[in-house]
């Protein structure tokens, strides 16, 4: 879908440090940066959060609760067991509960990960009887629980205790667990509501740490006070995988696990990712998490079994944590060959709909009864990208016993855009439709569900017809927000690098997009689609490349000149570092 270009309007910036270049002064204001302080991303400016004492007065509701039930557990020795969710957030999540439970004094944990192809999402109640079985005394969920209603019952029937944490939306039920740890269930002070499932595991463990100090645990158990800062590059790396709103709050967390990160101070399974991802560990962004690390793992829950994804981020030591992300990365591979033919196969059957870039339906619900449930989120999310619509993709549930097709579940992954509240919508046709959605959950711009076959076009009319009543014309037009033109003495290594320590950047902290227009010098496709191009501005020749371009459009022999939407990025090659211009979008200024 043809993007249009938007410039930011300026803003003042009088109120921030002159000592930060005035673009990008400029920049930091229209993303709602309104105090100098906003920019001190340290520890101690966390929220919710006292270093010396253990709780505050905006500390996340249900702290008070769960504390000295781990307490009393490590006492006890009780069994605990963390159920993780098969995405990096949950698998992060997992890893730092594991890490810093023993940190603590425990020998006596272990971790469950539902294998989505088997189970499904969250804490169910086959779950809790397979934890059961394995000894467990004390469920502690980390990215989910807080609509597993039915899990945590069959739980406290079985005589285990539960404490859940997790950052997705509640429903009107909530679990009744002995204690409860979201920023989003209602009641709770904690001021930032953007926190990923590893954020809040984070909060609790540190939280945890100063009530254990209060209480003389470590000096009556000669336990040396655990850092858990050393938890921070799981953090960074679980917020920016799973997507959520990079805040102020969260804008520290990723920060601070980068710093530790680019100075050598991570786990081997962190380090041996980010080698077989081909990055520099020195030169780490916060967009590395999101596109080359948290793939890598989400590949196992998408294809195999998350353990694997744990284990990594878990492994003792360096050597066997490169084996582990080799392991990894084939699943990458594969799950990208599968993401390939499923995206064309997506399209094709758009088409057949008669649906086209001119006449877009309101949001696209689209199932295949061979396509590969771990692959739909990211199927969903191109194809919303693509065409800038609410997009659900259905494949077949784990029902393959039943004779009747049509009474087979079927599973969705969704993905909305701005404008649209996706878990909002599912909740709005769950109560007016009821029993057409047999269950769901997720947050604004994520979701997932579940229907029967039978209902799958009903569904997909309620679904398109809702969108429109919801969404706005506005809504539904392809905006890029540019930062403008950048001046020539900008176009350079130097203002690159000032570019990438003013971040991180990430979701609603979005990384500058500039757009001109510049001479087109040379251009030629490299890979199967990726456009390689030389472009000149005032005598300056600068590389630029622009992804998975429309190769019937492109090279364009007539093109002399280019209008581009870029990011100002650094190619380094051979030790050779050199500006380079990331293509969002571009068009041939001059026919």
């Amino acid at each position: 879908m043809k993007k249009q270009i938007i410039r930011r309007s300026k803003m003042a910036i009088e109120y921030l440090p002159s000592t930060i270049p005035e673009s990008i002064r400029q920049i930091y204001a229209s993303r709602g940066v309104e105090s100098a302080q906003q920019l001190e991303l340290k520890v101690s400016n966390l929220q919710g959060l006292s270093l010396q004492k253990y709780s505050s007065d905006n500390s996340l509701k249900g702290l008070d609760e769960a504390c000295p039930l781990l307490h009393a557990a490590l006492i006890n020795k009780t069994n605990i067991c963390i159920v993780g969710d098969f995405d990096a957030d949950g698998a992060t999540s997992t890893a730092l509960m594991m890490v810093a439970l023993t940190l603590m004094g425990s020998h006596n944990h272990t971790f469950l990960v539902p294998n989505r192809f088997e189970y499904g999402y969250g804490l169910t109640p086959e779950i809790v009887e397979l934890a059961a079985e394995k000894g467990a005394q004390m469920l502690v969920t980390v990215d989910n629980g807080i609509s597993c209603v039915a899990g945590v019952n069959r739980a406290k029937e079985l005589g285990l205790q539960v404490i859940v944490t997790d950052h997705h939306l509640p429903g009107l039920e909530l679990p009744k667990a002995d204690a409860i740890v979201n920023p989003n269930q209602v009641g709770c002070p904690f001021p930032s509501k953007s926190l990923a499932g590893v954020g809040v595991a984070f909060y609790l463990m540190l939280t945890l740490r100063s009530y254990l100090r209060d209480k003389n645990y470590f000096i009556e158990h000669n336990i040396s006070e655990p850092n858990i800062a050393q938890l921070l590059d799981l953090v960074a790396l679980g917020t920016v995988a799973d997507v959520v709103s990079l805040d102020v709050n969260n804008r520290i967390l990723v920060e601070q696990g980068l710093k530790r990160i680019r100075a050598g101070q991570t786990r081997p399974g962190i380090q041996a990712l980010i080698e077989v991802a081909k990055k520099n560990q020195q030169r780490l962004v916060a967009s590395d998490f999101g596109f080359a690390l948290g793939p890598r793992i989400n590949a196992a829950g998408r294809l195999d079994d998350m353990s694997y994804g744990i284990n990594c981020l878990l492994a003792p030591d360096i050597a066997s944590a490169r084996i582990m992300a080799s392991e990894l990365d084939d699943l990458n591979k594969a799950r990208r060959e599968i993401e390939q033919g499923m995206q064309s196969e997506a399209e094709t059957i758009f088409q057949q709909l008669k649906f086209s870039e001119d006449n877009l339906p309101n949001a696209i619900a689209l199932y295949h009864q061979d396509w590969h449930q771990g692959v739909i989120g990211i199927v969903a999310g191109r194809l919303k990208e693509k065409f800038h619509r609410p997009c659900i993709v259905f494949a077949k549930g784990n029902e393959e016993d039943l004779l009747d097709s049509e009474q087979q579940e079927i599973k969705g992954s969704a993905r909305s855009i701005p404008g649209l509240h996706i878990r909002d919508l599912l909740e709005h046709i769950d109560s007016q439709h009821p029993n057409l959605i047999l269950k769901f959950g997720g947050h604004a711009m994520a979701a997932g569900l579940s229907i029967k076959r039978s209902n799958f076009d009903k569904f997909q009319l309620l679904f398109n017809e809702l969108a429109g009543k919801w969404l706005k014309a506005e809504d539904l037009q392809s905006i890029i927000l540019s930062d403008g033109e950048l001046a020539l003495n900008d176009l350079t290594l130097t203002f690159a690098e000032q570019l990438r320590e003013a971040g991180p950047w990430g979701q609603n902290f979005p990384e500058p997009i500039f757009d001109d227009t510049f001479s087109l010098v040379q251009q030629r496709i490299v890979g199967e689609k990726h456009l390689k191009l030389l472009v000149e501005k005032q005598g300056e020749v600068f590389d630029a490349i622009a992804f998975n371009i429309d190769i019937k459009a492109w090279p364009n022999a007539n093109a002399k000149k280019v209008h581009l939407a870029y990011r100002l990025d650094i190619n380094e090659f051979r030790g050779k570092r050199t500006v380079q211009l990331m293509v969002d979008t571009m068009t041939v200024a001059d026919l």
